[in-house]
């Protein structure tokens, strides 16, 4: 008896031996679910919800960003909660909305990336991975329409092409590929704002980390969900890059001197605005 794997490439797959980790619990009947349509909306729960994530693409790969902050309505439920996890060695994921509920899902889905690359003996392609997280957002549209939505940016470098790539979603597993830049979540729209003055081909890695620095702190002016750089209590967003190399997470010092520089810059633009009107008004004389 063979099982056909939906989701997956190839030939089918004996009882057993099934690439598809979600697919074995399935027919188990055991471990976890992503949906179950028997909850409450999550605003009558007070679940925390996961705000502003941001993913670039720049010369050595792509990089992805998150705030720190969790919400629950118009409370603070968390100051310091990550976002943004490898999914595997060459890819990462970034989570907004219902936190429990997106955390499981990149939980599982690293699992079934690993169970994947064990049975089949090779890692699954990126546009594959971007496609099974899909399917995965999908099965969770049932919770989605109760409150607890979970829409997540990939990104990941892709071996085959030598480039970075990203791919956003929506509540019920549409999956589209951005070419240069995304953001989702409740500051995304500043945030996007932000990426769309800044961004340009061939960032180097220290333009790309301030780019998304910048963007999330833009954010967090205009949307309250989303939770700002604090010196005093050394919190500063996540920031993870996926090269060639793998995915590795930017130093805090490295990430905490590009917040720097935006509010130096930013100190510096009334005073150059000032200085330029001031030029302005001499040259036009009394």
């Amino acid at each position: 008896m063979t099982d056909p794997a939906p989701g997956f490439p190839g030939p089918a797959y004996p009882l057993g031996a099934n690439p598809s980790f979600a697919d074995l619990l399935k027919a188990a009947g055991s471990g976890p679910q992503l949906a179950d349509a028997s909850g409450a909306p999550s605003g009558a729960l007070g679940i925390p919800q996961g705000t502003t994530v941001l993913a670039l693409r720049y010369a050595d790969g792509a990089l992805m960003a998150g705030d720190r902050r969790a919400t629950e309505g118009y409370s603070i439920a968390d100051e310091r909660i990550d976002k943004v996890f490898p999914a595997d060695d060459m890819s990462a994921v970034a989570i907004a909305g219902a936190a429990g509920q997106a955390t499981e899902i990149v939980r599982l889905f690293q699992t079934e990336l690993e169970h994947y690359e064990k049975v089949e003996g090779d890692r699954l392609s990126l546009d594959g991975k971007a496609n099974r997280l899909a399917q995965m957002i999908r099965a969770n549209f049932a919770m989605a329409l109760q409150g607890l939505g979970v829409v997540p940016l990939f990104a990941g470098y892709d071996e085959r092409k030598g480039d970075g790539r990203l791919f956003r979603y929506d509540v019920t597993g549409g999956r589209w590929e951005e070419a240069d830049y995304h953001s989702t979540g409740s500051g995304s729209l500043h945030a996007r704002g932000t990426m769309k003055k800044r961004w340009r081909p061939g960032l180097s890695r220290e333009d790309a980390v301030r780019i998304a620095v910048e963007a999330l702190y833009d954010a967090s002016q205009e949307d309250v969900a989303t939770g700002g750089p604090n010196p005093l209590r050394g919190i500063y967003p996540t920031v993870k890059v996926i090269t060639s190399a793998g995915v590795e997470e930017v130093p805090e010092d490295q990430v905490r001197m590009a917040f720097e520089a935006v509010i130096e810059a930013t100190r510096e633009a009334p005073r150059e605005a000032g200085g330029s009107q001031a030029r302005e008004r001499r040259e036009e004389g009394p």
